[in-house]
């Protein structure tokens, strides 16, 4: 008797999560609906621009003109009150086009510090292959260190501060490779692919139904910068069991040994995983990380920082279907 009083008062307890991630999740869910009311289709997209958010990482958003990469950008923007600024990327754009330069104040007798369009907390960066060698190095330190020397004064930038940055993949006249030390500065890079049939019909439906309404005009501000960091901070907390730890390194060391690659992922690159799949993790409503959200988040975080072999990419061979080989060939944790 004394047995089963125990096993129904086991049954009982109620088991529940250590971080009160419910505020979150419905920050998150208001986000979503608020984009989805002009993003048609690209689930996969919101969520891991969201998840880039929470990470506090730099998103690299690849497509073809026109599928509304700088739109996206824009929306997200509009969710989060938190100051915006855009940098249109050309040949010409020196780096204190970027960074800010100094003036010389004739009233003062002195040289003041005229800050450059990077300092905001969410900047759109479109176009960022159009920019030659020395303007991407501009971005090198602000990138990783969310600080910039000139003249020997360091200034630091306000939190939260995140780089959203687009870019062809087809056009090359005019375009500059990124650099490998630029690119493995992006938590994410994500691929925007054209929508299905049924998501176009719906794109020009409601192009149709606009009239005169500006597309963004309705975007209702979610989240405060406070809001962001706050999030950032507890996102930090969501628990990942020390299997989950090994099974993240092996994924990316694995890049480093695989014949296939020329180039495999960076200690870097395991710290991306990591925080994204907290992300991951945070978005779906859990306070613990599992093996899928690292699965969801090794794609987009190791896609950019490998270079796949010359002589498999003459055979067509990319990167995702490299990546996708050695996800399968590791044993998940349990």
């Amino acid at each position: 008797m004394e047995n089963t009083e125990n096993f129904e008062s086991n049954e009982s307890v109620n088991f529940q999560s250590r971080l009160n991630l419910e505020p979150l999740r419905e920050s998150i869910d208001k986000i979503k609906a608020e984009m989805e009311t002009v993003i048609v289709g690209q689930h996969k997209m919101i969520d891991q621009l969201l998840v880039s958010i929470l990470a506090n990482g730099h998103v690299l958003i690849e497509g073809v003109p026109g599928v509304a990469k700088t739109m996206t950008a824009k929306i997200i923007a509009k969710t989060i009150s938190v100051d915006f600024s855009r940098i249109q990327f050309t040949p010409d754009l020196m780096p204190s086009d970027i960074l800010g330069t100094s003036v010389f104040d004739l009233k003062k007798s002195e040289f003041e510090f005229k800050k450059g369009p990077v300092f905001s907390n969410l900047v759109l960066i479109d176009e960022i292959n159009r920019a030659p060698a020395k303007t991407q190095a501009a971005l090198f330190e602000v990138m990783e260190e969310r600080q910039i020397t000139i003249d020997g004064h360091c200034y630091t930038l306000d939190k939260p501060f995140i780089v959203l940055a687009t870019q062809n993949p087809i056009e090359q006249e005019g375009t500059y490779r990124l650099p490998e030390a630029q690119l493995d500065r992006f938590l994410f890079k994500i691929n925007i692919d054209y929508p299905k049939l049924n998501e176009e019909i719906d794109i020009i439906h409601r192009e149709h139904n606009l009239q005169n309404t500006g597309k963004l005009d309705h975007i209702k501000p979610i989240l405060s910068a406070d809001d962001v960091m706050n999030y950032q901070g507890l996102v930090k907390q969501i628990l990942v069991e020390p299997n989950l730890l090994q099974y993240i390194a092996k994924l990316v060391v694995n890049t480093r040994e695989n014949a296939f690659l020329y180039l495999g992922a960076s200690p870097r690159a395991s710290i991306a995983i990591l925080n994204a799949a907290k992300g991951f993790a945070a978005i779906r409503g859990r306070d613990f990380v599992t093996p899928e959200d690292i699965k969801d988040a090794a794609i987009p975080v190791l896609q950019h920082r490998v270079i796949v072999t010359p002589e498999r990419e003459m055979e067509g061979l990319t990167s995702v279907e490299i990546i996708k080989q050695i996800i399968e060939s590791i044993e998940i944790p349990r």
